[in-house]
């Protein structure tokens, strides 16, 4: 649970472009300091979700408050954001100094103040003695930190990063992800940054909000989302995940599959779901045992019907020819080094135990839960 006061409240948005539809009735809030995430696919409305938060659009529907103000009229000038476009948006004609001043000069601050404050933000973004180069003379993770550096110069209480890495090689990603958050931190300005990038995500935000359509599918921190995804498409967005269709309830925490049973612990919610119905299993491929107790339930024979080396570990699809329908395949993530000592080849044949507390249930469409 966050303590910190709320800096941002998005209350109900909307966003309508014409026939379609961009966004549809998102709310949540952002505590001061707080890091959160809007992540979803290409189209999904999330940059949409951000350029109404900025300012840069206005919301057909819903409300948008900083600081308890209502700003939902307000330009971006009035809202005192800080702005990191995916093509960074550098001034070509200018020096890195120069893209950094910009916004402190349009403030009417003194040349000295503004010289002075340049050069510690040049040294802030680990730039120091670049700032008379131009941006066609620095790299693309160069260019990005003179971005965020101008986007911190104005002091903004809210800094928006509109997919910010996505322009960069995954090394360059990797190094740049721990930077921004490390400033983050550092100067404790809450931020909201779109991705399409899981992993970016997960490693940098407090708190992530999945967008489905135009729809909050989910708001939680990295481990709730990830490990206790609340829909179907939040646990295939995020990471990979087996889907066992076909699957019926036969009593709280068991359920069926032709002849099979598999037990779940916790119910992960499908408690409210009626006997009989029918339902979706789902676990991730790091969570499927090749070893255990015999005695262990939810063990299941399987045979390796493909192996994909991975460095670390392998990718292991297992086929399971005593069950039926959606459960014929599960894919494994499994070790290298247990992979070697279980001298697992392709079509081995082998246990495979499902943990109790690594299953999840989803209702099928259609199925009606109890409130």
């Amino acid at each position: 649970m966050n303590d910190k006061p709320t800096y941002l409240q998005v209350q109900n948005v909307s966003k309508v472009f014409g026939q379609f539809t961009a966004l549809q009735g998102i709310s949540f809030s952002a505590a001061r300091g707080e890091f959160i995430s809007i992540l979803g696919p290409s189209g999904c409305g999330k940059t949409t979700l951000l350029r109404v938060i900025a300012g840069l659009e206005r919301q057909t529907r819903g409300t948008v408050f900083i600081e308890g103000r209502d700003v939902s009229a307000f330009p971006v000038s009035r809202r005192k954001v800080g702005i990191v476009f995916q093509s960074y948006a550098l001034f070509p004609n200018l020096t890195a100094r120069e893209n950094i001043a910009y916004g402190l000069k349009r403030q009417g601050k003194p040349r000295s103040a503004v010289n002075a404050h340049v050069d510690e933000l040049l040294d802030l973004v680990g730039l120091g003695g670049m700032g008379r180069k131009h941006p066609a003379q620095l790299s693309g993770g160069q260019q990005q930190r003179v971005a965020l550096a101008r986007a911190i110069a104005v002091a903004p209480d809210l800094l928006l990063l509109d997919e910010p890495l996505s322009a960069l090689d995954a090394k360059v990603r990797q190094k740049l992800r721990g930077e921004i958050r490390q400033l983050q931190q550092r100067l404790g300005i809450t931020t909201i940054m779109v991705t399409h990038d899981q992993e970016e995500a997960l490693t940098m935000a407090d708190r992530i909000l999945v967008i489905e359509q135009g729809r909050l599918a989910q708001d939680g921190t990295p481990h709730e989302i990830y490990d206790k995804p609340a829909s179907p498409f939040v646990a295939n967005f995020i990471g990979t995940m087996n889907f066992i269709e076909g699957a019926t309830k036969i009593d709280n925490g068991l359920y069926g599959i032709g002849n099979t049973r598999l037990r779940i612990s916790g119910e992960n919610g499908s408690s409210r779901l009626p006997a009989g119905c029918r339902v979706t299993l789902a676990i991730r491929p790091e969570d499927i045992l090749l070893q255990g107790d015999p005695a262990a339930p939810n063990r299941l024979n399987a045979r390796v019907a493909g192996m994909e080396y991975r460095g670390s570990l392998f990718r292991i699809d297992l086929c399971l020819p005593n069950a039926t329908h959606g459960a014929g395949t599960l894919t494994a993530e499994v070790p290298t080094h247990a992979v070697r000592h279980l001298a697992i080849t392709p079509d081995t044949n082998l246990p495979v135990y499902l943990p109790v507390d690594r299953l999840r249930v989803y209702a099928n469409e259609g199925v009606q839960v109890r409130i």
